[in-house]
């Protein structure tokens, strides 16, 4: 299998308006990652009774991407604009050892 590089961050909103305004600030940096070639899956989620955090997957092609991706004008936006709306932040760097992903052929 092709090993990507991915993660998953944690954030926890200050409260229910800032996690209004931190979704907002995701939607529009989303509208520039669309573009990204090797931004494979970006997705943010909301953890079942925890409606102040999002839990992001980002899953890249290769290290180049991710590096491509911070790099991004939206990117070093949010990355300076978010902290206004959360209490933490948790990054979780991963390592790809099985499963199914965008752009990877299946074994026949």
């Amino acid at each position: 299998m092709t090993s990507g590089f991915a993660l998953n961050v944690r954030f926890t909103c200050r409260d229910a308006d800032a996690a209004q305004q931190f979704d907002a600030l995701v939607a529009r940096t989303l509208e520039g990652i669309r573009t990204e070639p090797g931004t494979l899956v970006y997705v943010s989620h909301t953890p079942v009774d925890e409606p102040l955090v999002r839990v992001f997957y980002e899953l890249y092609a290769n290290e180049d991407a991710f590096q491509a991706h911070e790099n991004q004008p939206h990117t070093k936006l949010m990355l300076r604009e978010r902290e206004q709306y959360l209490t933490s932040t948790e990054v979780e760097f991963l390592n790809e050892t099985a499963g199914k992903r965008p752009g990877a052929a299946e074994a026949p």
